[in-house]
């Protein structure tokens, strides 16, 4: 595992890094859950607010509460469209700053496996969720390669350069998402993995985005320019582009659900 903290602080840059990549798993995401209309949600993590935008055009919620520890990504989640509908609050994780049974469903979408202690983060949804409540989530599959910009990481190992990582990766693969909803006591617990794909104008332009990464990005500024270059030019070498001059990733997420049972 990396020592190097992975940050939130540049939200526009976080947008064009993760943002996109966001909404497009999100949306295959919510096709799958296909939620009721009307439900009160809580998107633990919500970050910038990608994925609550698309609770609030799809799902008709009678209310969004969005948390995050990043002040950064709570600021530009308010600007959204979305802002004007959903609360944006500062929070953890893993001490949920509501009451009991305050929610119909609460989502962590991209985040379990930054939380340090999953099962507790995944026992707070199910504490402020009302009996028969919907508990769920998606994560890339990290230790299965699903990562959105793996291509980057596997050179960068490959050149022996640390990659920062997320506290708790092994928490994104399918059985670990299934082993956590089952034991926090959560009912018709069902999981499923969804790929989606994203493509780049150039590889100059996938290039700029992973350079302003909050994962990676750290990583290339403290290398010199020959080390870059010699970076570039393996992930160039792994992207073939297309007669546009297009490149085109792909990645792929895990996703779990859950209903909170009765609390008699």
């Amino acid at each position: 595992m990396s020592s190097q903290p992975i940050r939130f602080d540049n939200a526009a840059a976080y947008e064009q890094y993760m943002g996109v990549w966001s909404q497009r798993v999100g949306e295959r995401f919510l096709d799958w859950l296909a939620p009721r209309q009307g439900l009160g949600w809580l998107d633990v993590g919500c970050g910038n607010g990608a994925f609550t935008e698309l609770l609030a055009n799809r799902c008709a919620p009678s209310a969004i509460e969005g948390i995050d520890p990043s002040e950064a990504q709570l600021a530009f989640a308010r600007d959204r469209p979305v802002g004007s509908h959903a609360r944006f609050s500062p929070g953890d994780a893993m001490d949920l700053p509501f009451a009991a049974d305050t929610f119909d469903a609460a989502v962590m979408p991209l985040v379990i496996f930054f939380v340090p202690e999953p099962a507790r983060g995944v026992a707070e949804m199910v504490r402020v969720v009302r009996s028969g409540g919907l508990i769920a989530a998606y994560a890339w599959d990290m230790a299965g390669g699903g990562f959105p910009y793996e291509v980057l990481h596997a050179e960068l190992r490959a050149l022996e350069i640390e990659v920062p990582a997320p506290p708790s990766p092994w928490a994104s693969a399918l059985p670990a998402l299934h082993e956590l909803w089952t034991a926090a006591g959560l009912a018709d617990v069902a999981t499923t993995t969804i790929e989606v794909q994203r493509s780049f104008a150039s590889f100059d332009d996938f290039w700029t985005t992973v350079r302003g990464a909050p994962s990676a990005g750290a990583t290339l500024a403290r290398m010199t320019p020959a080390q870059v270059a010699d970076l570039a030019g393996r992930v160039r070498a792994r992207l073939q582009p297309d007669a546009s001059g297009q490149v085109t990733c792909t990645a792929r997420a895990n996703a779990v659900k859950g209903c909170v049972g009765s609390r008699r």
